[in-house]
């Protein structure tokens, strides 16, 4: 095991508990509504075709579930996993409420050890989740593994600019990412958790090396928002 988040699972298990019921709320008044944007970057480079089998890894309230089972319709099959039963708690609510409950399977998972045979699915995508798990490069090696032959895999994660006056201006505003989280009722030890993360977090140079580490080809990524997010796509 290589680790790439040294937080325990149990600590990130219990602050992502505490952060589900508000966790909508701050990273769409936070994020400035990047992340929607990033995660229509996703759809723009994804080849995700009605009646698809498609798997959202670390799926927290179900966002990028959703949009997937929207596009794969009524003859896909779409699949939302994460581990903190909270979080899954409110994706089955926001699921329920967008008419998708007979699309979408809710599982209870570990990331790193997936209850699902070799080659079950077209599409495997994980969105602002891989920077949380213990060991990324398993979780990769895991999204490989159930990718049915030609299946594709989609990643948004935050990354690190490159360019020096982005760089500056990006860890100011993280800097401020806790005090902006206390004034909606957030947890500041919470969102340091989420600021520090994705700070830390490999670059996305050496993501696309994991990747093909992991066995993906026609390997790519996109950087969002000046290097600040990077989409990753890879074929099996």
């Amino acid at each position: 095991m290589t680790l790439t988040n040294h937080h325990s699972e149990n600590e990130v298990n219990e602050m992502f508990s505490r952060v589900a019921g508000k966790y909508d709320l701050l990273n769409n008044v936070i994020s400035l509504g990047t992340q929607k944007r990033w995660r229509a970057a996703l759809f723009d480079q994804l080849t995700l075709k009605a009646g698809m089998d498609c798997l959202d890894l670390c799926c927290g309230t179900g966002d990028l579930t959703i949009a997937l089972a929207q596009q794969a319709g009524p003859s896909g099959r779409t699949v939302g996993l994460d581990f903190n039963r909270p979080m899954l708690t409110i994706a089955k609510q926001k699921i329920r409420k967008a008419g998708l409950s007979k699309e979408v399977e809710l599982v209870q998972a570990d990331a790193m050890h997936l209850p699902f045979p070799d080659g079950s699915f077209g599409v495997v995508t994980i969105g602002f989740g891989l920077r949380n798990v213990p060991d990324a490069g398993q979780v990769l090696a895991e999204a490989f593994r159930v990718l049915k032959p030609g299946g594709q895999f989609a990643c948004l994660e935050m990354s690190q600019p490159t360019n020096p006056l982005v760089k500056v201006g990006w860890r100011a505003y993280f800097r401020l990412f806790p005090h902006l989280a206390q004034l909606f009722g957030g947890k500041a030890a919470d969102y340091r958790y989420l600021q520090t993360t994705a700070q830390r977090f490999v670059s996305a140079n050496q993501l696309l090396q994991m990747m093909q580490a992991a066995g993906f080809h026609e390997r790519h990524y996109t950087k969002l928002n000046w290097g600040a997010g990077a989409l990753h796509i890879g074929r099996k």
